[in-house]
């Protein structure tokens, strides 16, 4: 088995980045949805459920932390980490409230043309995480802006096996993992506890229940009128929490992964 693809996605529900390596840290992937849309009003989250052509929403991450905004009809943005002088603003996330970093009024202008509404963006330093779902890990695994977990793994047969139940093939990108796994079983993954990618090793925490979100084409944004393919995997993969498809990890430890390295199943 080997490591197939890699995906980043720095501003959350925005588009993701395909990469051939990235360095880890606490939070995950480097960069990996550290930034966050949020109404101004209320302070919660803006993802695609709500707002769809957020699909459309290029954000590219910069080395040195900061992003680059785009979108259809819309000039481009460099946006600066923010610094120690940022205004912090109260953010809901799910069930969690945080107080993090604004980009600024030039960002909040950008953002809220594009959404078409009053929106800020914020950013989250590695002393703001939160920490994962409880229940699940370790006291002290922390996440940035991703709904519950730092990471989400896929086996590639288990999207094929999907494509082919729905009979149509399906993009990877639907499903917003950041690693893909070649060389397994269909969802072969399911029952995998720890994982090794060259030299990180992953504890599998808990599977990932699939929203409407899947039924968003990462291309055009438009969702599919007969809501595949979520229709489809919850008629053969809903357990108690929802439709499960692909396993949400933690990394212990940091380090750096590579397309092509192999992957070792631990546990």
């Amino acid at each position: 088995m080997r490591l197939s693809a890699l995906y980043r996605y720095p501003l959350k529900s925005g588009k993701g980045e395909s990469l051939n390596q990235v360095s880890l840290d606490k939070l995950g992937l480097d960069g990996d949805r550290r930034w966050m849309l949020v109404d101004e009003a209320s302070g919660r989250f803006l993802t695609q459920r709500a707002v769809a052509k957020m699909s459309q929403l290029s954000a590219l991450w910069n080395a040195d932390g900061g992003l680059t905004l785009s979108a259809p009809d819309h000039s481009p943005i460099d946006i600066a980490l923010p610094d120690g002088e940022a205004e912090l603003r109260g953010v809901t996330i799910w069930r969690d409230t945080l107080r993090v970093p604004d980009a600024g009024d030039a960002a909040g202008a950008w953002v809220s043309e594009f959404i078409g509404k009053p929106t800020r963006l914020v950013q989250v330093p590695l002393d703001r995480a939160r920490t994962t779902q409880a229940g699940y890990g370790k006291d002290d695994d922390q996440v940035a802006f991703a709904d519950g977990f730092p990471l989400l793994l896929i086996g590639q047969a288990s999207l094929e096996d999907l494509s082919n139940k729905v009979g149509r093939p399906l993009e990877m990108l639907r499903f917003r993992p950041n690693l893909v796994i070649e060389g397994s079983e269909a969802y072969a993954e399911d029952s995998w506890k720890r994982v090794r990618i060259g030299d990180v090793e992953f504890r599998v925490v808990k599977s990932c229940s699939r929203c409407i979100l899947t039924t968003i084409d990462p291309q055009t944004g438009e969702r599919s009128e007969d809501r595949e393919p979520l229709a489809t995997l919850q008629k053969y993969r809903t357990v108690a929490d929802g439709a499960m498809f692909g396993q949400n990890l933690v990394n212990d430890g940091n380090g750096r992964l590579e397309v092509g390295m192999p992957v070792t199943i631990l546990e």
